[in-house]
């Protein structure tokens, strides 16, 4: 097995770039619903510790006045709008439209005045307005969190890049239903596509820009 030094030096030289925050950052919570925190879901992710990061990060964004938006999953009857990715993960079926796995938690409400991007593929761009938006809005920056990391959030986070914004994955708000692929996606998004950090150092990124 490769141990962690053995990888880092195998990637050094070649994928040790960094990029900088930019100037306006928005917070960008991808699919923190019911799908990932309820027991009795497929889904499951055991994304508890996640939640409260994601709780946090939404109470500061609050009070520094940077947009927040969420996004959730949701299709209509038989997953017609879902296409092959509906057909390839069985467990989509959670986000059929009234299903209540597709709800967001009591503590993690969209407030009046903030954004919903509701999504039927794993990127958060992928048909919607959401690159418009952002551009609309000035913002440079995503702080990118929520579920799951392998998934939705290495998806928006790899489009975030190609859409032109600096793409900031935040650890702690991530979860996955298993610690490998978390770890393995986060190492990746860092090595080629993102800058990988934990909630302190987001959180002061936050309040630097209130």
């Amino acid at each position: 097995m490769t141990s962690r030094n053995e990888l880092d030096a195998n990637y050094a030289g070649a994928f040790d770039g960094n990029l900088q925050p930019g100037k306006k950052p928005a917070l960008l919570i991808v699919d923190v619903v019911q799908a990932y925190l309820d027991p009795e879901s497929p889904l499951y992710a055991a994304a508890e510790d996640a939640l409260a990061s994601n709780v946090r990060l939404l109470a500061a964004a609050r009070t520094a006045g940077i947009p927040v938006i969420f996004t959730n999953v949701e299709y209509q009857a038989g997953g017609m709008d879902g296409g092959l990715f509906y057909r390839k993960v069985p467990a989509l079926k959670a986000f059929l439209k009234g299903s209540p796995m597709g709800d967001f938690p009591p503590e993690l409400q969209p407030g009046a005045n903030e954004l919903v991007v509701t999504k039927q593929y794993a990127s958060a761009f992928f048909g919607t307005s959401l690159a418009a938006t952002l551009t609309s809005l000035g913002v440079d920056t995503l702080l990118v969190t929520g579920f799951s990391t392998s998934g939705c959030v290495r998806a928006t986070a790899l489009d975030t890049l190609q859409h032109g914004f600096i793409p900031i994955v935040v650890r702690d708000a991530c979860a996955d239903r298993h610690p490998a692929p978390h770890e393995a996606n986060l190492f990746d998004l860092q090595a080629k596509y993102a800058e990988v950090v934990d909630e302190a150092v987001a959180l002061r990124l936050i309040a630097q820009r209130a």
